[in-house]
């Protein structure tokens, strides 16, 4: 007979599939208490019930065996070994290693995700902390699933997230090739750094230009120190058949004038311009006028008013038939006085901004100068080498027309008095310093040097009222004929010079006793424009001492030599640019003022 009790076979294993995504599943009790008893079936207790129970355990423990033996067997790898030995030595225990579903996400995600979602703190590669994840696929911490498994027993806890349980054996570690934890500290300091990089990489940007411009400084200052040299060996053997000598400045002249009250230059204004060509300085009234190309529209010109103490400016603009503005001569009493290739002699005031007086011209201006004195009266140097006098009480007439020595324009006029104290005009053309009757008696002009058709002349400097003391600045004539010659210095306003100009020379021009007559003296050679007409200057300064100031090309600034002997005096700062005017002003209450101009920039300096 049968018997009644029937032992319940233990269902096989399923089978382990190799290429699914899940190497194996664990499932738990919902509670979290221990397992219940097999043997514990109501019932149950007899001997049939136990020897099935132990017949069920026997095969259960078989077949763990064999799964056992299959998993020891794959793995046999050194990759499980060192999973296992960093676990123990981490003294977690060992942890199983098997492949989770996505775990390809996993790592994604954990590469991805900034902290772990237990501790909100960030996680690592390695260490405690590291990327772990439990086969529902969660990451997280490895100490925190190991502390969350502590506080429930050692046995097994649930996902957080999902509510699936795991053992300690199921933890995962996860090899994530980096691990991106954001510092916000870290990125400001960073941020920091990298403004300050920059910084320093513009501050030394900086220092290279401005090193830059200091060789470049010194190689000019050796070059024209070398030419000093080469010129001052020619000069040893220079004495002209006439017995006038041609000196270059030397050591002992140098060192005498160090010796002697000195003159210094404290820049007071540094402007920058656009197509500057003259200018004029009102000393008393601390005011500059300066003309210029109008920005943006062809052949017009505005004049520039600027306040030396603000440095603010103010452009003015002027009729459309004014053209070039070539000199500008400031009168007493906030007026200034200017004249044009537009043929137009000017009176502008300084108060009101406008022009108050015109003057038409027979012919384009290219000077203009005015009496002092009281007389009322104006000259202009016209470019047909006439000079023209005008009553500013009647400005529709001309009072006098001058003719000149020759048809080469007027290119410096100057209004003085003699030792007698008879007024006078000087001028200068191509041909040299001239000296005029202010009355306009009709009498021809006094050449005041020797005519030379080798050399032009193109600018007188004097410093009115006194006309003791001249310097006349030359430049070999070029090899021009006929109408060419005769406008050659109109075409050295509109052309550029080329490399450092040419070899020129200034000579010192001073009256002889009472009369009207004039000798030369000492002449010094420099490189000058090889077009243009750039204006100079005497500068009294101290005991009846006097400096000369012209713009020389290969300095590309303002030299100053001392009068009569031409010692070299202290240097201007280099102004870098060709000089096109230079204007000496001095006001009532001893203040003096040097204006240098170029095309792009405005330098004024005060002189004590």
């Amino acid at each position: 007979m049968p018997s009644r009790f029937r032992g319940r076979r233990a269902s096989p294993p399923a089978p382990v599939q190799e290429d699914a995504d899940v190497d194996f599943e664990v499932s738990y009790p919902d509670n979290d208490g221990p397992e219940e008893d097999p043997s514990s079936d109501e019932g149950g207790g007899s001997d049939s019930s136990s020897s099935l129970s132990s017949s069920s355990e026997g095969d259960t423990d078989a077949e763990d065996g064999e799964t056992s033996d299959e998993e020891s067997d794959s793995s046999s790898s050194e990759q499980q070994q060192q999973l296992q030995q960093e676990s123990v030595a981490e003294g977690c225990g060992p942890s199983v290693p098997a492949r989770v579903p996505g775990g390809a996400v996993v790592a994604e995600r954990a590469a991805g995700t900034a902290s772990c979602p237990v501790c909100m703190e960030p996680w690592t590669s390695e260490g405690a902390h590291r990327i772990s994840c439990i086969p529902c696929g969660h990451v997280y911490g490895r100490s925190c699933l190991e502390r969350w498994l502590t506080q429930r027993g050692n046995i097994t806890a649930t996902c957080p997230q999902c509510g699936r349980r795991f053992k300690h054996k199921d933890i995962i570690n996860i090899f994530a090739p980096e691990v991106v934890v954001p510092n916000n500290d870290l990125e400001k300091e960073l941020s920091s750094c990298r403004e300050k990089v920059e910084s320093l990489a513009e501050m030394v940007l900086k220092q290279g230009k401005l090193l830059d411009e200091i060789i470049a400084e010194k190689r000019a200052f050796q070059n024209h120190k070398s030419t000093d040299l080469d010129v001052a060996k020619r000069q040893k053997v220079g004495e002209r058949s006439d017995g006038r000598t041609y000196l270059e400045p030397s050591t002992s002249l140098r060192a005498d004038h160090s010796s002697s009250n000195s003159c210094r230059f404290v820049l007071q204004n540094n402007l920058c311009f656009d197509g500057a060509r003259v200018m004029g300085i009102d000393a008393a009234n601390q005011l500059i006028l300066a003309s210029q190309k109008a920005p943006g529209v062809a052949g017009e010109h505005v004049l520039t008013k600027i306040n030396m103490l603000s440095s603010q400016t103010r452009k003015i603009q002027l009729p459309r038939d004014t053209k070039v503005v070539k000199d500008i001569c400031i009168l007493p009493g906030g007026s200034a006085l200017y004249t044009s290739l537009g043929k137009r002699l000017s009176l502008f005031s300084m108060t009101s901004d406008s022009v108050v007086l015109q003057c038409n011209l027979p012919a384009p201006g290219w000077s203009c100068s005015a009496d002092n004195s009281g007389s009322h009266h104006i000259y202009a140097g016209l470019q047909n080498g006439t000079v023209l006098v005008f009553d500013t009480r009647q400005p529709s007439r001309r009072l006098h027309s001058m003719a000149g020595l020759s048809t080469h324009l007027v290119h410096t006029l100057h209004s003085v008095t003699d030792s007698s104290g008879s007024r006078k005009v000087i001028s200068a053309s191509a041909v040299g310093p001239c000296m005029w009757d202010a009355n306009g008696n009709g009498s021809q002009p006094t050449l005041l040097m020797e005519r030379d058709d080798q050399r032009v002349c193109f600018s007188l400097a004097c410093a009115p009222p006194s006309s003791d003391l001249l310097v006349a600045s030359f430049r070999p004539k070029s090899d021009l004929s006929g109408d060419m010659a005769r406008s050659q210095p109109y075409l050295s306003q509109t052309q550029t010079a080329s490399g450092s100009g040419k070899v020129g020379h200034h000579t010192v021009i001073m009256r002889t006793g009472s009369g009207a007559s004039f000798a030369e003296r000492r002449t010094c050679y420099s490189n000058v424009s090889e077009y243009r007409m750039c204006k100079s200057a005497i500068i009294p300064y101290g005991n009846s001492q006097h400096l000369f100031a012209f713009g020389d090309e290969s300095l590309r600034g303002v030299r100053t030599w001392q009068l009569p002997l031409f010692g070299m005096s202290t240097g201007l700062p280099a102004h870098r640019e060709p000089i096109f005017d230079l204007r000496y002003a001095g006001s009532p209450a001893g203040v003096a003022y040097l204006g240098c101009l170029s095309d792009q920039k405005l330098q004024v300096f005060r002189v004590c």
